[in-house]
């Protein structure tokens, strides 16, 4: 699932380019924020992301309408959450830890695991599976149900370009 919004990448990109990225980055800050007290690495990607949030605020501010990307962003962290809690509270009933599943899944890292579950970085479409049929959680609890800021530009592109009425309809949809 290497769609998902990935904060690393956001940050490497050096730049916020849009309201959804913008609002993303807003709640990853928050992620990070407790992370960035057990782990010098985070600390660090906190504060290059507080200086991407910052210089896209002074650029965009008061350009743009931020209704629909807030929404959308805060829908993005609520199914994060939702999952977390679903994934740790299965964890809990079966006795196993977060470390073990990240054996499970072939992560050799405790961090990693941990950036999986809250969001910071996104599943692979196999953890997930492995994850539904380990904890006997429904892929409909696992897998968002929205698309990348960047995949759905190119769909309504896409859209838009071959011109079909009776997929003009559904283009709402992305």
């Amino acid at each position: 699932m290497q769609k998902a919004f990935d904060i690393e990448q956001l940050v490497e990109a050096g730049a916020i380019t849009n309201e959804l990225d913008y609002e993303r980055a807003m709640i990853a800050d928050r992620k990070l924020r407790l992370l960035a007290k057990e782990s010098v690495h985070f600390k660090k990607m906190r504060s290059r992301l507080r200086n991407l949030i910052a210089a896209y605020e002074k650029k965009e501010w008061n350009k743009q309408t931020v209704a629909d990307t807030a929404k959308l962003a805060e829908s993005e962290r609520i199914f994060i959450e939702n999952r977390k809690t679903r994934i740790k509270k299965e964890l809990k009933a079966l006795d196993l830890t977060q470390e073990q599943l990240a054996a499970i899944l072939g992560h050799k890292s405790k961090t990693h695991m941990s950036e999986l579950i809250n969001g910071v970085k996104p599943f692979q479409l196999t953890d997930l599976l492995v994850i539904s049929k380990l904890l006997k959680i429904d892929m409909k609890t696992l897998i968002p149900p929205f698309l990348s800021a960047a995949d759905r530009t190119k769909v309504l592109s896409a859209l838009q370009q071959l011109n079909n009425p009776k997929l003009e309809k559904r283009a709402w949809a992305f």
